[in-house]
């Protein structure tokens, strides 16, 4: 069984994104081994500097990096990444399973986006939009669409 960690930076705070969450996870169960690890989001005023910036994401990064392991495969959610469908992440899942990959991680960063360590680090970028959105949605769309793969490459009913 396929082992998925989600490293956030952040907590959830409204319950309707808790309880979205918490309705995907169940959900993963039956298909993969999941973990969420949150880490401290660092505080910054908006009237900080591009330094003071880069800071809080080297410290954010500090964190995120303690959670993953030199065998996992890590998988950083940026703008900057490759834009897939389901049907393309649902391969490459598989893929990487087949290949005997057994452990992704997949990195969602605080507010001003991932630190340049953690993007070294990254096997590779994803990207699911050039909009922004806000972080504890990204967390409920990557699993929907973690969960979406799953269903996809078992052949069940679930994707149209």
């Amino acid at each position: 069984m396929l082992n998925i960690k989600i490293i956030c930076v952040g907590k959830l705070k409204e319950k309707y994104w808790k309880e979205a969450v918490s309705e995907y996870s169940k959900r993963l169960n039956a298909y993969c081994k999941l973990a969420i690890n949150e880490v401290r989001d660092e505080k910054i005023s908006d009237s900080n500097s591009s330094a003071d910036e880069e800071k809080v994401k080297d410290m954010e990064g500090k964190q995120i990096l303690k959670n993953i392991k030199d065998s996992e495969y890590v998988i950083c959610l940026d703008l900057s990444g490759e834009e897939l469908n389901s049907l393309q992440l649902s391969e490459k899942l598989e893929k990487l399973a087949l290949t005997g990959t057994n452990q992704i991680d997949f990195i969602i960063g605080g507010s001003l986006g991932i630190g340049k360590e953690v993007l070294d680090r990254a096997d590779e970028k994803m990207s699911f939009s050039k909009l922004t959105f806000p972080h504890q949605m990204i967390r409920t769309i990557l699993l929907e669409q973690i969960y979406r793969a799953f269903k996809i490459s078992r052949g069940e009913v679930y994707h149209k």
